[in-house]
């Protein structure tokens, strides 16, 4: 589907799913990571060397992502998981850590591909590669990947409203070797977006407790600890975003404000896309928090970055979402409000 002609039909008529959420019991997982029998096959050698250019590969598409947004680069990389990936996974193994390297490596760039749609708004279709990745991951008997895929997809759940399911999904990621087997600066994403859904589920103290854990992980990250490249994204800044969303959810605008304006001022160049909507988060939590001509400055400066060249569904939302927090000042005669409205009506009427 996702790669036919006709695509934007299909994807119209596809429905994000709060059912496909609900997660197999143990004993799936155990039968999943379980080698297949060995059989005789005339099919492909694939070998280490293989492995490593997925990984590259992946990574390649991943700071392409950070940089320009999930609408940017998608298509190729769903041709190239789809086609050239597809056969590797169908190929003959030289060992079992090699096949399992490589449905890592695929498990990867499947949620590449699924956190790609996620930013750009495509929610069905991301749904649908979360799940294939975390199936990958799944027959690669690789705990940490199917954490960062249930973290990514309770990421999306908390987005769309669910809030339930993605406290479950969350809480999922953080469970026995997704958690223990992960390392430091992994168990610090996944524990950070595991408060979040706490917070969106009113259990203040609880999402307290999981963000000083968060921290606490991060502050163990060292160069002496080898990291998956899926990681690379996650620094203090990060941190500091998912942190001031987990103190907004739970009613402290002034701590999220401190906590976004920290992201902003932390993150480096190579995070576009991830600025673009942290300067949308806090311009809206300014407005709510009464600070209008502070929320205006914020949004210009997130206006600044889409005409870079941002293509990222997440961002232009930000800036629907600013003309309707804006809707109650328009008419008011505030400098600010007219002329950052009017640049977000000019944007979205060149995007749309």
């Amino acid at each position: 589907m996702d790669l036919d002609a006709n695509r934007r039909k299909f994807i119209g008529g596809a429905v994000y799913s709060a059912a496909a959420l609900a997660l197999p019991g143990e004993q799936w997982w155990q039968a999943a990571a379980k080698p297949p029998e060995p059989t005789p096959s005339p099919l492909q050698h694939v070998g280490r060397t293989d492995v490593a250019m997925v990984e590259e590969l992946t990574v390649a598409f991943s700071r392409m992502d950070q940089q320009r947004g999930g609408g940017h680069g998608r298509k190729a990389v769903v041709q190239y998981l789809h086609a050239d990936v597809g056969n590797l996974l169908r190929g003959r193994f030289p060992s079992e850590q090699v096949r399992r390297d490589m449905f890592s490596a695929a498990g990867e760039l499947a949620y590449l591909s699924a956190w790609m749609a996620f930013d750009n708004g495509e929610h069905a279709v991301a749904q649908r590669y979360f799940l294939l990745a975390a199936k990958l991951a799944a027959r690669a008997d690789n705990p940490p990947l199917v954490g960062h895929i249930m973290r990514a997809m309770a990421h999306q759940a908390l987005d769309l409203g669910f809030f339930k399911e993605s406290l479950e999904l969350s809480s999922a990621s953080v469970e026995g070797q997704r958690y223990l087997a992960a390392t430091p600066r992994e168990r610090a994403l996944l524990g950070v977006v595991h408060a979040r859904g706490l917070a969106a589920n009113g259990r203040k103290r609880a999402a307290a407790r999981a963000l000083l854990r968060a921290e606490d992980d991060l502050a163990s990250a060292h160069d002496g600890v080898p990291e998956p490249h899926r990681t690379f994204f996650f620094s203090g800044a990060a941190l500091a975003h998912e942190t001031a969303c987990t103190l907004r959810d739970s009613g402290d605008r002034q701590g999220a404000i401190r906590q976004f304006r920290h992201s902003i001022r932390t993150r480096g160049a190579a995070f576009r896309r991830t600025h673009a909507v942290t300067l949308g988060y806090l311009g809206a939590t300014q407005i709510n928090n009464g600070s209008v001509e502070e929320a205006c400055a914020t949004w210009s400066g997130l206006l600044d970055a889409m005409d870079e060249g941002i293509y990222s569904g997440r961002a232009r939302q930000a800036v629907l979402d600013m003309r309707k927090l804006l809707s109650p000042y328009r008419h008011r005669g505030i400098p600010a409000v007219v002329e950052v409205d009017a640049r977000a009506a000019s944007y979205l009427a060149r995007v749309d």
